[in-house]
């Protein structure tokens, strides 16, 4: 059994707790840390963690960790990435790696002088999703032709919109694109083994005006260009009304795809006095839940037999750079150049 380690038990860190408490075979989750005493009880009471720490490094020096999942904030993910690699500890980091392309890139480094004894992935769970496994084959096999435009939606639940808006008040999220667009920016870069090229973004704040006073976006726009002319539009938003909205079009010169364009809860409709109905998925932990798990079975499986990871702190640079650049554009108003 391989021995795991958690920080950060928020929404993101708890789905990964779950799975490496119940859903992993060949794990178990032996350790968690977590500034918030309420968090660590419940890791202990749901969880049966066995060791609670408040100190990541005091979790790294003594819990004797084969691998550790780092979903604690971005502001202090890089220096905890960077402490688990250098003392030998295999690290899974969620998305964004960091705040700044400078930080990332010292993580990358780090990273690099120590890849003969860590292994290191990070969180762009997209890639591990059976979905999009599959339109990224069809894409592969030609079955589209070459592909001209893609255009992709991630708006969360509008129920989450009042938390959003205390949590932008005394926290920085890097903004929206940082945030939120990284995931279509990674898994574009994927689909079509291209870079971006250009981009030019926009957005506004309609349901949540004070959020113009924290830097904050409700939805953000960008229209880009990838290095091979493939025209890409991205909506990143906070106020879906009806649950969670992820859904991604790529158009072919011979055909297209379309990835949830109705986020299906399930195949089940229902039948009853408000009319006919396919319910929706209410969060991104039910959206994607396989994919979840299996990009830690992925990370398991790399650190078991000694494979290079299939999302790894390159990629995660990339994305930054790009959706860092996203940020420049809407406050220049300009086309931005990467």
């Amino acid at each position: 059994m391989l021995r795991a380690g958690i920080v950060g038990l928020g929404r993101m860190g708890m789905t990964h707790a779950n799975n490496l408490a119940f859903n992993i075979s060949g794990v178990k989750l032996v350790a968690a840390c977590s500034i918030f005493e309420n968090e660590l009880d419940k890791a202990k009471e749901n969880l049966f963690v066995e060791e609670l720490y408040t100190s990541f490094e005091d979790m790294i020096d003594n819990a004797n960790l084969d691998f550790v999942v780092i979903a604690a904030g971005a502001d202090v993910r890089p220096k905890m990435v960077e402490y688990a690699v250098k003392n030998g500890v295999h690290t899974f980091a969620e998305k964004p790696l960091g705040l700044s392309v400078e930080e990332i890139e010292e993580v990358l480094s780090v990273i690099e002088e120590n890849k003969n004894k860590t292994k290191f992935q990070v969180g762009f769970m997209r890639r591990f999703d059976e979905d999009y496994i599959y339109a990224k084959s069809v894409i592969e096999n030609g079955l589209i032709g070459d592909v001209t435009y893609i255009r992709a939606y991630g708006i969360d639940p509008a129920s989450g919109l009042d938390t959003f808006v205390k949590f932008a008040k005394n926290s920085n999220s890097g903004g929206i694109y940082h945030d939120m667009s990284i995931h279509d920016i990674d898994a574009i870069r994927w689909l079509t083994n291209k870079e971006f090229s250009k981009v030019w973004a926009f957005g506004a704040n309609f349901a949540r005006p004070e959020l113009d006073e924290v830097g904050e976006l409700e939805t953000g726009i960008v229209q880009a260009i990838l290095d091979n002319n493939i025209m890409v539009h991205l909506v990143a938003g906070r106020n879906s009304p009806h649950g969670y909205q992820v859904e991604t079009e790529i158009m072919g010169t011979k055909g297209w795809l379309r990835i949830a364009p109705v986020p299906e809860k399930n195949l089940v409709t229902v039948y009853d006095s408000t009319g006919v109905r396919r319910e929706c998925s209410a969060s991104f932990p039910e959206r994607f839940h396989k994919a979840f798990v299996e990009e830690i079975k992925s990370f398991v499986d790399c650190i078991i037999n000694d494979k290079n990871t299939k999302v790894n702190a390159h990629d995660a640079l990339i994305a930054t750079k790009v959706s860092l650049k996203c940020k420049e554009s809407l406050e220049k108003n300009e086309i931005v150049e990467i």
